[in-house]
């Protein structure tokens, strides 16, 4: 609208003749008034003005100024911006501005980082022509929608592969599609933000497209994957860390849960492989599974973000699954094999405490589990009966269960952070302390309620029993807070590799 009036301006305020350069020039304010008096018998009071049927002087007129507006961005954008690319997430900025100020506002909310140059900058710098600056030696830049059109795919690649910071000027909606394409091609996960009916190819072929819910049209929020109600940026920076957040909790509930695997396992292997009595029961590994294990798993939804959340390289979708060989590796092949090594040792302790060593144990199975023999002897050359071997085998059997909670107390507290110490998560879960209590009445319920002994074979256990497993529980805390120790201070390193998961 400014061209076309100032191409209607034949002098300025100062009546010196105006020449038609470009409005941009014109960057001061033009004080001034009207010259052009309009006659009050022609022009009364409430006169209507029509821009259709053009009703007043449209020639010959005075240029006085120029009028600049702007759309200033929400303030919680250049923290969102910022969060962005400590989290590894590169924003794009896509608009159909004039280069300038796509640049200055990209500038101003942190999309061009300060001190980063693009050519133009390190040109006007260095004072030489555009022609002998090297691209890549600029981080940021700045594509006109006319060299976009005009680009190859090959060129946009190395231009989105070789700029960290990138904004895309005078652009068409049509564009932000060759945009997605481009960034698809570097094996990125694209998400978009898009208003307009135009905007729905990019929307519909992004990974995830967002649509606003308040200015966005129906076309654009049919083609999205999600709708903004606020149409805030700051808010899918919001929904990204919830995401995270998300994701380590699910990891960290199936890593506890998996862990008691192997103690509940091992057993029966031993059972089988050794032919000794057999150290736990059905009953038992289900009062594990349906039971004690059942609230801390839940409880592991509630953990709150670790404070490296958003500061964390985005997940290869490749390989970083939500159950991999890493996470497999310590619950099965480190702190699974250690509870194991507690219910064992428990299991041990017991049946010598009544006589039977563990090297009088091996090969005793078949014997031990006949009915018909009541003169099993123990290393001691003592008999016993097969209703009292059996009292010994079921109280091995809830003093091995009682081993698992007890180490699952520690699995519990190590699984709260994927890389932070516990002393720096705190335990501030109120339900995860809630399943700490409960796991422990539970288990406690199931051994000392009269009647147990007949309903599940579960009988009471010496106080002393409960603490075969406690220095196994402190060395699973000690470790894993060892591991996570090295993972901070080695980020990258082989034991992140290996273990971090």
């Amino acid at each position: 609208m400014h061209r076309v009036v100032l191409r209607e301006c034949s002098r300025n305020e100062s009546e010196k003749p105006q020449s038609g350069g470009d409005p941009l020039q014109l960057h001061q304010q033009i004080p001034g008034f009207c010259h052009l008096n309009l006659s009050s018998s022609q022009f009364p009071r409430g006169f209507t003005f029509d821009c259709d049927d053009t009703n007043f002087p449209t020639e010959q007129l005075c240029f006085l100024g120029l009028i600049s507006m702007i759309d200033p961005p929400r303030a919680a954008v250049p923290d969102a911006v910022g969060k962005c690319r400590s989290a590894g997430i590169k924003v794009i900025m896509v608009t159909g501005d004039h280069p300038i100020t796509a640049k200055a506002i990209a500038k101003g909310v942190g999309i061009i980082s300060e001190g980063n140059e693009t050519v133009e900058d390190i040109a006007e710098r260095l004072n030489i022509p555009l022609s002998q600056v090297n691209p890549r030696d600029a981080k940021a830049c700045v594509v006109h929608g006319g060299d976009l059109k005009d680009m190859s795919p090959e060129y946009l690649d190395d231009l989105l592969r070789n700029h960290t910071e990138i904004v895309f000027a005078r652009t068409s909606p049509q564009q932000k599609l060759i945009i997605v394409e481009g960034c698809q091609r570097q094996g990125a996960i694209v998400a978009v933000t898009g208003d307009g009916v135009n905007d729905s190819p990019a929307l519909k072929k992004a990974d995830i497209g967002i649509a606003m819910g308040i200015s966005g049209s129906d076309v654009s929020k049919q083609a999205a994957d999600m709708i903004l109600l606020d149409d805030n940026f700051a808010s899918i920076v919001t929904g990204v860390e919830e995401g995270r957040l998300i994701f380590d909790n699910l990891k960290k509930s199936i890593a506890y849960t998996l862990t008691s695997n192997i103690p509940e396992i091992s057993p029966f292997l031993l059972f089988i492989c050794a032919s000794v009595p057999l150290p736990l029961g059905t009953v038992t590994i289900l009062c594990i599974d349906l039971g004690t294990d059942m609230v801390p798993a839940i409880s592991l939804a509630y953990e709150r973000a670790e404070s490296d959340i958003m500061k964390r390289q985005p997940r290869n979708p490749q390989t970083d699954k939500l159950v991999n060989e890493r996470l497999i590796s310590m619950a099965y092949g480190q702190i699974g094999m250690i509870q194991a090594l507690a219910g064992f040792f428990t299991y041990f302790v017991i049946l010598a405490e009544n006589g039977f060593l563990p090297h009088t144990l091996l090969g005793i199975r078949v014997r031990w589990d006949d009915r018909t023999v009541n003169d099993v002897e123990d290393t001691f050359g003592q008999q016993w009966t097969y209703e009292q071997r059996k009292i010994i085998e079921f109280t091995c059997h809830t003093s091995f269960f009682i081993s698992i909670v007890v180490v699952q107390w520690a699995d519990l507290v190590i699984c709260k952070t994927r890389r932070n110490s516990l002393f720096q998560q705190g335990m501030n879960n109120r339900i995860l302390i809630f399943g700490l209590f409960v796991e422990t009445a539970l288990a406690a319920f199931l051994s000392y309620c009269p009647g147990m002994d007949i309903a599940l074979r579960m009988y009471p256990l010496k106080p002393l029993w409960w603490f075969c497993a406690f220095p196994y529980s402190l060395l699973i805390f000690i470790y894993d807070e060892v591991r996570k120790y090295i993972l901070r201070r080695s980020p990258g390193g082989w034991v992140e590799q290996e273990t971090y998961y």
